[in-house]
């Protein structure tokens, strides 16, 4: 996926095939080697696992692996279906770390956290060596902020070893995706990007049923930018793939409340179920059980109560 086809997909709205084979796919379900994640009628949440120092809500608290670990098993028991696991903060402006210094904070998280829970394991990475030995250590799904963009051996690898792969929009990188971010039609564009990066993926031999996707709440949007895309859901879920929201404690939640980080829960909150009501099938999140709670009364107002 060359630079080329990247500033072409960032530049607007594209032409592109009909949607129909994609429809073809079970959204509804995402299978990994540590069991299958059934987002059909209920939504599925992600905990957030950051081992790095400068992350702009929890960077730092996870210094030792031993507390990373015992986190991840705390939010395992407060409800999070994936532990997604991070070395590198793509917060704006965030500096890049090198191959070496993301596998020595990751990896024995990973470890770890293998030996200790049951659930698939995300990591959160753009770089192919950091995937290849993340899944070697027991992780099942890749996260990729770029869609595949930024490290081209990272598509064939995730086709190779069959395993789910999250495909995120953002415009331009995180040092400089929120310097003036700018579209015609943010929904669309955000749409269009997706659904060609998808196609990408499929001709690469990554199966639709592996593929999730995001919109990148955050990622080179102003406020009123992700607030379209909140209630633009529904355009971005008729792509037939399971659709994956992360709002949780962003800047933009603090402009609209006027709060720093620490204190965003119950904005968080608010645009979780949002997400939800607007087709969202899974929740990355910081605050699992309170997020869990919440996610479970969108899902009865969505599908209806099953006791």
């Amino acid at each position: 996926m060359s630079d080329g086809k990247s500033q072409e997909l960032n530049a607007g709205p594209m032409s592109l095939p009909p949607l129909g084979p994609l429809l073809s796919a079970d959204r509804g379900y995402v299978s990994t080697r540590h069991g299958k994640l059934d987002c059909a009628r209920r939504t599925v949440i992600m905990g957030i696992l950051n081992v790095t120092p400068d992350s702009f809500y929890d960077g730092g608290r996870r210094s030792e692996p031993t507390r990373a670990i015992a986190d991840g098993v705390e939010m395992v028991q407060s409800g999070a279906e994936i532990l997604d696991v991070g070395g590198e903060s793509t917060r704006p402006g965030a500096r890049p770390v090198d191959e070496t210094e993301e596998l020595d904070r990751v990896l024995p998280v990973i470890r770890g956290l293998r030996r200790e829970v049951a659930v698939p394991i995300s990591i959160d990475t753009y770089k192919a060596g950091v995937a290849r030995a993340a899944l070697d250590a027991g992780a099942d799904i890749v996260n990729d902020i770029s869609a595949l963009r930024f490290d081209p051996a990272l598509v064939s690898l995730v086709a190779a070893e069959e395993v789910p792969v999250i495909l995120m929009h953002m415009q331009g990188k995180p040092q400089t995706m929120q310097a003036e971010p700018r579209y015609n039609d943010v929904v669309r564009e955000v749409r269009d990007f997706l659904a060609a990066q998808l196609y990408e993926a499929m001709d690469a031999g990554i199966a639709a049923e592996r593929i999730i996707l995001d919109p990148g709440i955050g990622f080179g949007k102003t406020l009123e930018h992700n607030l379209q895309l909140l209630r633009g859901l529904p355009t971005l879920a008729a792509l037939g793939q399971p659709l994956l929201v992360g709002a949780s404690r962003k800047a933009f939640i603090g402009k609209i409340l006027d709060l720093d980080p620490d204190h965003r829960l119950e904005g968080s909150l608010a645009a979780a179920v949002a997400a939800v009501l607007g087709g969202a099938n899974l929740l990355r999140v910081h605050d699992v059980a309170e997020t869990c709670r919440a996610a479970r009364m969108a899902d009865a107002i969505r599908f209806g109560f099953n006791s």
